[in-house]
């Protein structure tokens, strides 16, 4: 028996299980997508800012990030922006646009849950249904033969089988998608006390 009879036999559960495991693909490669370009060289682009402050300043710095993508480039130039404010004005510019890009990082990973839990639901649904249909099908053919159980269990664990395959799928993505967030921070965390730690030192020698 190939997919396709499988998923035919399997009847209408089959159906609302497909949806599940297409919403779930389509938000692992939108997510997919973002976290590669949310990714950049940290190190390098540190660098980067230290050579540019240093060499033009605050303007020079703030258009290095202006050129790059990444949640580290925007909360470097959310705390550029505050620079002249002093330090306790970008240590809190930094926070707050640090907390907007986790959500940005975050955005869709609910939905990766949702079909998590769901798929495998929607499958004992409808081996509970496929049961129901099992012994109505005994009932009415008043007859207990092992050909009309088995062929009607089957029948009933298949959506079972389906559901938890796009749940395991759904769910080796996410949390590849969650460490992938969890390095994001961890450079954004190191890289902002680094560059914090340049602007102190910076206004120290001004004064």
């Amino acid at each position: 028996m190939n997919f396709l009879d499988m998923f035919i036999k399997g009847g209408w559960a089959m159906w609302p299980i497909l949806l599940a495991l297409v919403i779930g693909l389509a938000v692992s490669l939108e997510r997919f997508y973002t976290l590669s370009r949310a990714s950049v060289n940290t190190r390098k682009f540190l660098e980067d800012i230290k050579h540019a402050l240093k060499q033009g300043g605050v303007s020079k710095a703030t258009e290095v990030c202006a050129n790059t993508r990444g949640p580290v480039a925007s909360i470097f130039h959310a705390g550029l922006l505050r620079v002249d404010r002093g330090v306790e004005h970008v240590e809190k510019a930094i926070m707050n646009a640090g907390s907007i890009e986790m959500a940005f990082l975050e955005k869709g990973l609910v939905w990766l849950g949702t079909v998590i839990s769901t798929a495998p639901m929607l499958g004992f649904l409808g081996t509970v249904w496929g049961m129901v249909e099992a012994f109505e099908a005994i009932a009415a053919a008043n007859d207990i033969s092992p050909s009309i159980v088995a062929d009607g269990i089957s029948t009933a664990l298949l959506t079972t089988m389906f559901g938890l395959v796009v749940a395991i799928i759904i769910q080796i993505m996410n949390n590849y998608f969650i460490s992938r967030i969890d390095s994001l921070i961890v450079d954004m965390e190191e890289s902002s006390v680094d560059f914090v730690d340049t602007l102190i030192e910076m206004e120290k020698k001004a004064a």
